[in-house]
């Protein structure tokens, strides 16, 4: 096989997901394509890429048998060929409904709450069976590895892999998020085990490929605008404002001059705020060390992946139903509440997502104990105060997981950042019909106003990075 080729055994990608049959739609757009096959003969140590046709006119079962070698599809020739498969599909579909009654959106109609929220695939995904999910979740896998090692990779077929692979990849862990709900904990960690490891290992690489684009504001619309479904869309940006930003914290965090300029300004601009939040300690002992136990530093890369996948998964929990969002209905906190709950339980619980995700999903609406945030640390926080009837918090943010299950300190770093994105993605989303959306500065000016100034709900210093991070993607933007 080539050196770092991503590939799939050819018979693999051509039988039907039961064993039964073979896949002749692949086969006939595989045949209009010239789709190239990797030709791997072990004996002669001989490796190349010869078009499907030839191959297939020579003999229409050669793929299936091993005498003359191995035959493999590249994960971009998978990638196109399931993009043919759908749009041919698409195709039959418009054409079955030409001629009906177009006063009857009968689509619309029939659409279940599921496919509203993530997308007319969801069904489609959500009947197949836990292998045939993390067949489908491997092949994407596939993919993204194929473009990682491409080094002229084109932002579009980027854009549209990581459309492709976020969509599916969330609408099967909601799905078996569901399947599992009312399985034991041993029996739902065990049936959702695959799904993890291929969802983790997505993250892995898509994360990979975003950080490298960090300001390619083109590449982050794309995605966003072809991400199906209400619920489908929030996520997918916020998974992708998340990334990037982690990835533009690193690189200012590591500049020496970008940390001693919060240090320098802390006194005069960010004290006062943290006073609130610290009340028993001395003002001037409130130093940017108290705020981020062990300081700003650079996130590590098994933090950044952690942390990458809570980004993914963050409203994973969200029921179909909720709409308070992305839909028609106004902010309804009961729902609210719930898809939080529901989240930090399924994962915590029920799947082996490290805890580090499980923590993002559950605190990302905490807004430093405010009367309007809502989940699951609060709670605890208070049980630990009557039964440790003098125990304080001597910290703000921590990076670490022990301080925060320690009650050490107020918030988990990871939770701070995707409340900050969150919100401003609620915002600016087109798409919210009970609020008009609202542009950049607009956005930035109502969460300093009313998430740092009226209420403490979202962190000053963060926010001050991650302003610096939006406006320098629209600079890009303006360039281009």
């Amino acid at each position: 096989m080539l050196k770092n080729e991503a590939a799939i055994p050819l018979i693999k990608v051509l039988t039907l997901p039961n064993g039964e049959g073979i896949n002749k739609a692949y086969i006939d757009i595989m045949l209009e394509e010239e789709i190239p096959i990797l030709c791997v003969n072990k004996n002669a140590h001989t490796h190349k890429l010869v078009p499907f046709k030839p191959l297939y006119d020579k003999d229409e079962f050669f793929w299936q048998k091993k005498e003359e070698g191995e035959y493999f599809i590249t994960g971009y020739g998978l990638y196109k060929l399931e993009e043919k498969a759908r749009a041919k599909v698409a195709s039959l579909n418009l054409g079955k409904t030409k001629g009906k009654d177009t006063d009857k959106p009968e689509t619309e109609s029939v659409k279940t709450q599921e496919e509203k929220a993530f997308g007319s695939e969801y069904n489609t995904l959500a009947k197949m069976s836990v292998p045939e999910k993390v067949e489908r979740l491997g092949k994407k896998s596939l993919l993204l590895n194929a473009l990682l090692i491409n080094e002229n990779r084109d932002h579009s077929v980027v854009a549209e892999a990581i459309t492709s692979t976020t969509n599916d990849t969330a609408i099967i862990n909601h799905a078996v998020l569901k399947e599992i709900e009312h399985f034991t904990d041993k029996q739902a960690k065990a049936f959702s085990k695959d799904v993890v490891i291929r969802t983790s290992e997505i993250v892995k690489s898509s994360s990979k490929l975003l950080s490298e684009n960090v300001f390619n504001d083109e590449l982050m619309r794309t995605i966003a605008r072809n991400s199906k479904g209400t619920v489908l869309q929030h996520i997918t940006r916020v998974y992708l404002n998340g990334v990037a930003f982690l990835a533009y914290f690193n690189n200012m965090v590591s500049s020496s001059s970008t940390v001693m300029k919060i240090r320098n300004s802390f006194s005069l601009k960010y004290r006062k705020f943290y006073q609130g939040l610290l009340p028993h300690i001395d003002s001037y002992d409130i130093t940017l060390d108290q705020v981020f136990l062990g300081s700003l530093r650079v996130i590590p890369p098994d933090m950044f992946l952690k942390w990458s996948i809570g980004f993914f998964i963050h409203d994973i929990g969200k029921a179909a139903d909720i709409q308070y969002h992305e839909g028609e209905e106004a902010y309804d906190r009961n729902k609210a509440v719930d898809h939080v709950m529901i989240g930090y339980h399924s994962v915590m619980k029920k799947t082996n997502y490290p805890r580090e995700v499980g923590l993002i999903v559950g605190y990302h609406h905490e807004y430093y104990g405010d009367p309007d945030g809502y989940g699951p640390f609060r709670e605890y926080l208070q049980q630990y105060k009557k039964q440790n009837i003098n125990a304080k918090q001597d910290y703000c943010i921590t990076y670490e997981l022990a301080p925060i299950l320690d009650y050490q300190a107020l918030s988990y770093f990871p939770a701070k950042v995707l409340e900050i994105i969150d919100v401003y993605d609620s915002l600016t989303d087109p798409r919210r019909v009970y609020r008009k959306s609202m542009n950049l500065e607009e956005a930035l000016d109502t969460m300093y106003r009313d998430f740092i100034i009226k209420h403490r709900k979202i962190d000053p210093i963060l926010f001050d990075i991650f302003t610096g991070f939006i406006r320098e993607k629209e600079k890009k933007k303006e360039s281009v």
